[in-house]
C-alpha cells in the first residue's frame, strides 16, 4: 500500500507520518507516544484503547473523517463481542491508518499516566453551607384532615425551624412516603436554601441521620479537571482527584475547540459529551476514594473558564471566538445536576456555578479572587493563575482589574519537542552547573537528583520519559543564567558555548539534558524551538500583567501570586530568569496552588461567599487584552530574556547574567492570536 498518512496524537501532540496501513500501535511507539500495551499487539490485553476523533481541525490543517482507519477486523470484532469496547474506541494494535487522523490516547491507555497535581490547599472554611440536614417531627395523615404527606412534610419544616415554601423534585418526592413510614414519621431531611430561589428538598432519611452531607467542588481546566470531594459539616476535604479534560482531542487550547465547533456541524455537542461524562466518572473516583457512594453527593461547584462554562451548559461557544467575545450569560448559574448529566450524583443534587468576569476572564479567575481578595489588602497584589489561557488580577483595596493573555500550551509541556505531561518519568526540576554547562535533574516520581547515587536505579519502573513544564522552564532560565542561550532566546554552539551538549540542528542548535539511548530511552534536548516556544508563552503572560499595571499608572507591584496546578510548581527565581512576571523582590513572590480549587470549595461551604463573590465580579474592571495595541508592544520587548527594556534591578541583586550575543539578526516570533 503506497503513501503516506498524517497522524497527530492528543494530548500529547505528537505528530508525524506514517506509511499507509500502519496500525495505530506501530505509529505511537514510532512517534514516542505514550501508548500501553501488554499483549505484544496480538488484540488480547486491550490496553491499547485509543478513540479516533473526526472532523475538520483548522489548527492542525487536516480533516479526519471515519475512512481515515480501516473498518474493525475480526480481532476487534471478538474482542468487542466477548468483553466490549466502549463507543468509538478501537483497539490501537489493530486499527490501520489510511488517511490524515487525528487518534486521542485516553488516560487508561498511556503507560505513564498523567499526575494530576491539583490537591487541596488547606484552608480552614467559613461554613454556612446551602445544604443543610434538619431533624423534623411530621403529623401522620388524618381522614378527617386530608393532606399530602409533603405537604404536612413542609409544614414541619416551616413550624419547627421556620423555613418556608419547600419544594420537591419528582426524583425525591417518590421517596418522601415510604421514608417517612420506615422512620415512623421522624425524618432527616437535607433541604437546600441559597437565597436565589425556592427552598428545596433533596434528600430525607428515616429516623436521626448523624452523618455530614457531601458536596463537590471542581475546577474545570482546559486541560486539566480538579475534583475535590468536601463535608459540608465542617469543610474538610475527603478526596482529591483529576483527570485530563477530554475536550483535548478537539484542540489543545481554547480557540482550537471554539473553532472545532464552528467548522463541525454538532462539534459543540460532541465536546459538551465529552465533558459531562469526565465530570460524572470524576464524581464517582472521589466517592470511592472516600468509601462514600456517589449518591451520598447533594450538592457541586464548579469554576471554569468561559469557553468551558458555555460548553459545559449545552452553550455554542462561537461567540467567544470573535471581537467583542460576548457571553451568553455573565451571571452564576444555580440548576440542578441532572441538567449537566452528573446523573451519578443525588438525584436532586443542585450544582452552583461562579459568575463570569468577562469573554475571556472565567468563573476560574471569579475563584481565585475569591480565594485570594486582593481588594481586602492595602498593598498592590499581582495574581497570575498559570494555565493554558492565563488568568491575571491586579489590585488592592482601591481597585482590582483584570485580564486573560493567551499563553498557550507550552508551559504544559505541550509544544516542546520531548515534552509531556506532568507524569512520571518527567524531568520536573533541572540545574546547570556554571563551569561544566552539565545538567541534573530531578523526574516525577523520585525524589533524588539525577547525580545523586541510586537514582538510575530508583527511575527504572518509570524512565526518562521527556520534560515537562516546571522542567522546561527551569531548562531555558538555567541555559540563559550558564551563557547556553543569549538574550534574544538563541542556543550557542558547541565552540560559543564550550559545551559539548551544544549539538548542531541544521541551522540552529539544540542543548542535549540526557541521553537514554543506551539503554532504549529517548534522546531529550531544549531545542531552539522549544526555546521559541517558551519565549512566546512567557511574553504573553508578561504582557497581560504588564498592561494590567500600566492601567493603574505602576512599575512595580507589592508582591506576586503564582495559582494554578502548574503556577505552584514554577520556580520563583526561574520564573524571574525568563522574565515570565514583572520584577519583584524573591521573597514577595509566593504560590497559592490551586486558587481557583480553594475558592470553589469557599462557595461551596458558604452562602455568604457566593454573594460576596457575585458582587465583587461587578466592581472588578475588565481589560480585552485582544484589542489593547499595547499589549503587543509589551509582548515584542519581553521576548527577550528577561526582558529588552526593563531593568529588573531585584533580579541583578541575586543572578548576574552572562551577556553572548550567538547572532544578532535571530527573527521575532510572530504576533500571538489568541488561545
Amino acid at each position: 500500500m503506497a503513501g503516506t498518512a498524517q497522524v497527530i496524537f492528543t494530548p500529547s501532540g505528537r505528530r508525524g507520518r506514517v506509511e499507509l496501513g500502519t496500525t495505530v500501535l506501530a505509529a505511537a511507539r514510532a512517534l514516542g507516544v505514550d501508548l500501553d500495551s501488554v499483549c505484544g499487539g496480538r488484540g488480547i490485553c486491550s490496553k491499547c484503547q485509543i478513540t479516533p476523533a473526526f472532523g475538520e481541525f483548522a489548527k492542525h490543517g487536516l480533516t479526519s473523517t471515519p475512512g481515515a482507519l480501516a473498518p474493525a477486523n475480526a480481532v476487534e470484532e471478538r474482542y468487542e463481542r466477548l468483553r466490549g469496547l466502549a463507543p468509538g474506541r478501537r483497539l490501537g494494535c489493530q486499527a490501520q491508518i489510511l488517511g490524515d487522523v487525528v487518534i486521542d490516547v485516553p488516560p487508561e491507555s498511556q503507560l505513564h499516566r498523567q499526575v494530576i497535581r491539583k490537591s487541596a490547599t488547606e484552608r480552614v472554611m467559613a461554613m454556612d453551607p446551602a445544604t443543610r440536614l434538619y431533624y423534623l417531627e411530621v403529623a401522620e395523615p388524618d381522614m378527617h384532615e386530608p393532606s399530602g404527606d409533603f405537604q404536612r412534610l413542609a409544614e414541619a419544616l416551616a413550624s419547627q425551624w421556620q423555613i418556608s415554601g419547600l419544594h420537591a423534585d419528582i426524583e425525591v418526592l417518590r421517596e418522601v412516603q415510604p421514608v417517612l413510614r420506615k422512620g415512623a414519621w421522624k425524618v432527616t431531611a437535607a433541604v437546600h436554601r441559597d437565597g436565589t430561589g425556592p427552598v428545596r428538598l433533596l434528600g430525607l432519611w428515616p429516623g436521626y441521620r448523624d452523618a455530614p452531607l457531601f458536596g463537590l467542588a471542581i475546577d474545570l481546566g482546559s486541560t486539566t479537571i480538579a475534583g475535590h470531594l468536601v463535608a459540608l459539616d465542617d469543610g474538610r476535604v475527603l478526596a482529591s482527584s483529576g483527570l485530563m479534560n477530554p475536550q483535548i482531542r478537539f484542540g489543545e487550547d481554547l480557540m482550537s475547540r471554539v473553532s472545532y465547533a464552528m467548522m463541525n456541524p454538532g462539534g459543540a455537542a460532541e465536546m459538551t459529551v465529552a465533558v459531562r461524562d469526565a465530570l460524572a466518572a470524576l464524581a464517582e473516583t472521589l466517592a470511592a476514594e472516600a468509601g462514600l457512594h456517589a449518591t451520598d453527593i447533594v450538592e457541586a461547584v464548579i469554576v471554569g473558564n468561559p469557553v468551558m462554562q458555555h460548553l459545559l451548559l449545552g452553550i455554542d461557544p462561537v461567540e467567544l471566538g470573535q471581537a467583542p467575545f460576548a457571553l451568553a450569560s455573565s451571571e452564576a448559574q444555580n440548576l440542578a445536576a441532572a441538567q449537566l448529566g452528573l446523573g451519578t450524583i443525588a438525584a436532586a443534587a443542585r450544582v452552583y456555578i461562579l459568575p463570569l468576569i468577562a469573554g475571556h476572564v472565567g468563573a476560574d479567575c471569579a475563584a481565585v479572587a475569591l480565594a485570594e481578595a486582593p481588594e481586602a489588602r492595602d498593598a498592590l497584589s499581582l495574581i497570575v493563575d498559570v494555565g493554558t489561557n492565563a488568568e491575571i488580577l491586579l489590585g488592592n483595596s482601591s481597585r482590582v482589574l483584570a485580564c486573560s493573555s493567551p499563553t498557550g500550551p507550552a508551559f504544559e509541556g505541550a509544544q516542546i519537542s520531548s515534552g509531556q505531561r506532568a507524569a512520571p518519568g518527567a524531568i520536573e526540576r533541572l540545574e546547570i552547573d556554571p563551569v561544566s554547562k552539565d545538567p541534573r535533574f530531578k523526574v516525577i516520581g523520585c525524589d533524588l537528583w539525577s547525580s545523586e547515587p541510586g537514582f538510575a536505579e530508583a527511575t527504572a519502573a518509570s524512565g526518562i520519559t521527556g520534560i515537562c513544564g516546571s522542567g522546561i522552564i527551569e531548562a531555558v532560565a538555567e541555559m540563559r543564567m550558564t551563557g547556553l542561550v543569549d538574550a534574544s532566546g538563541l542556543i550557542g554552539s558547541a565552540e560559543q558555548t564550550g559545551s559539548r551538549r551544544c549539538k548542531p540542528t541544521g541551522r540552529t542548535h539544540a542543548y542535549l539534558v540526557h541521553d537514554g539511548s543506551a539503554t532504549g530511552g529517548p534522546r531529550i534536548f531544549v531545542t531552539q524551538g522549544d526555546i521559541r516556544a517558551i519565549q512566546l508563552a512567557k511574553s504573553a503572560l508578561y504582557a497581560g500583567a504588564r498592561l494590567l499595571m500600566d492601567e493603574i499608572g505602576v512599575d512595580r507591584v507589592d508582591r506576586v501570586v503564582l495559582a494554578g496546578a502548574f503556577g505552584a510548581h514554577i520556580s520563583p527565581r526561574h520564573a524571574l530568569v525568563l522574565g515570565m512576571i514583572p520584577d519583584a523582590p524573591l521573597d514577595h513572590i509566593t504560590s497559592a496552588g490551586n486558587a481557583a480549587g480553594t475558592g470553589a470549595r469557599m462557595a461551596l461551604c458558604s452562602v455568604a461567599a457566593r454573594r460576596a463573590i457575585e458582587a465583587q465580579v461587578k466592581r472588578i474592571i475588565k481589560v480585552e487584552t485582544a484589542i489593547e495595541p499595547r499589549f503587543q508592544e509589551h509582548f515584542v520587548a519581553a521576548n527577550a530574556i528577561p526582558h529588552a527594556t526593563a531593568p529588573f534591578p531585584e533580579l541583578a541583586k541575586i543572578v548576574t547574567l552572562p551577556n553572548p550575543s550567538f547572532n544578532a539578526a535571530s527573527a521575532d516570533p510572530n504576533r500571538r492570536r489568541r488561545r
